[in-house]
């Protein structure tokens, strides 16, 4: 049985008050009792965070300073230079962009591959990479074919032409053996990557995964004409309450941001095809899941994640890190799908720990603030 450590940090407690209604007449009763009711149906209702808590999605506006946006993100600075791999898949000629990013300071001679996930790219790593690069680490950070900086193919998107291309970078670079950092579609692609390559992975963490079960067996296959209709004509307000949904704490405008980078590209002339190509990486999680990776993984492990993403998330974690030998388990209280943005100090706390524990087995000690 794995072993898990639970980085636990209370809640603040919350102000509670009871009151009670001593209606005289039966109007007054029945009054109360549909409010009662209207309270409890408003309490049922998903939330949508931020500043769309409350709103319909026909409530958040629709901002009219968005102008088309590359879908190659030509228009959104990177923190680091950025190189490109060339590579040929199913017979096209592409390129994969990466970050290679050295130490500051002293280098301990080891390198963190970080990988995004579905809806964002390398950009978003910013903070974690500046984290990194202090402790001495080499930092690399691909966009996977289909995202951020590289490529844009229409071909079958799967987590077995992923993984081989981040082994082949690493082998472009010299690197032979690296620390794998994924995070939710990136979780998943670390899954892939550390059963496939154990002699090239020194330590894998599946941070906020998504593909927690096969959903083949949850719910039907939807066409690709279907999925690529619904793709195409993607809102403002949809980009935003997916993008809100990731955090307990709120949305904020340096969040908010990704939205508009969403949009943007809906407003470019290459959005039909990058639409299709879209709809093709997000059917990954149902035709390539990893959930029979798990078991196969044999290198140290950490999976790490905010407590709040989503109702199941804690023992769908606590499962992940029961199936792969020797696991450890990091959840983040009242933290939601990106804790790197949402808590960054207790990420890094759980992150550098983990990356810097020398014993080749994993901690047994549950680490509790009161």
């Amino acid at each position: 049985m794995a072993h898990h450590t639970a980085l636990v940090i209370p809640a603040s407690k919350r102000a509670s008050s009871n009151q009670t209604n001593q209606p005289c007449l039966r109007a007054l009763r029945l009054i109360a009792f549909l409010a009662w009711c209207a309270v409890a149906l408003l309490a049922s209702q998903p939330k949508v965070l931020g500043r769309a808590q409350g709103q319909t999605q026909a409530q958040i506006p629709t901002p009219t300073d968005v102008k088309p946006g590359s879908i190659n993100l030509e228009d959104v600075p990177y923190p680091h230079p950025v190189s490109y791999l060339p590579l040929t898949m199913y017979g096209q000629d592409v390129r994969l962009a990466y970050m290679d990013v050295a130490p500051a300071g002293q280098p301990n001679g080891r390198t963190v591959v970080l990988l995004h996930g579905m809806n964002f790219f390398g950009e978003y790593w910013t903070g974690t990479i500046e984290v990194l690069r202090k402790q001495g680490f080499r930092v690399v950070v691909p966009d996977q074919i289909g995202f951020g900086r590289s490529s844009k193919p229409i071909i079958p998107y799967n987590f077995h032409d992923m993984a081989l291309n981040t082994r082949k970078l690493l082998q472009h670079l010299g690197i032979t053996k690296a620390a794998i950092v994924g995070h939710s579609m990136g979780g998943m692609l670390t899954a892939r990557f550390a059963a496939s390559y154990p002699d090239v992975t020194e330590r894998a963490v599946i941070y906020n995964p998504i593909g927690l079960t096969d959903p083949r067996w949850d719910r039907p296959w939807q066409s690709t004409d279907e999925a690529y209709k619904r793709t195409l004509g993607l809102t403002y307000q949809q980009s935003y309450q997916g993008i809100a949904r990731y955090f307990v704490t709120g949305m904020k405008p340096e969040y908010e941001r990704y939205v508009r980078i969403h949009y943007a590209w809906t407003l470019s002339g290459d959005w039909p095809r990058f639409a299709m190509v879209r709809t093709l990486v997000q059917q990954m999680t149902y035709l390539d899941p990893v959930v029979y990776d798990w078991p196969h993984i044999k290198v140290k492990t950490l999976v790490l994640g905010g407590d709040k993403d989503g109702a199941n998330f804690p023992e769908r974690a606590k499962q992940i890190a029961d199936t792969i030998p020797g696991a450890e388990l990091v959840l983040i209280p009242n933290i939601g799908h990106v804790p790197h943005f949402e808590s960054p100090d207790l990420f890094y706390q759980a992150l550098l720990r983990f990356l810097n524990s020398d014993s080749t087995k994993p901690a047994t000690k549950l680490i509790t603030s009161r």
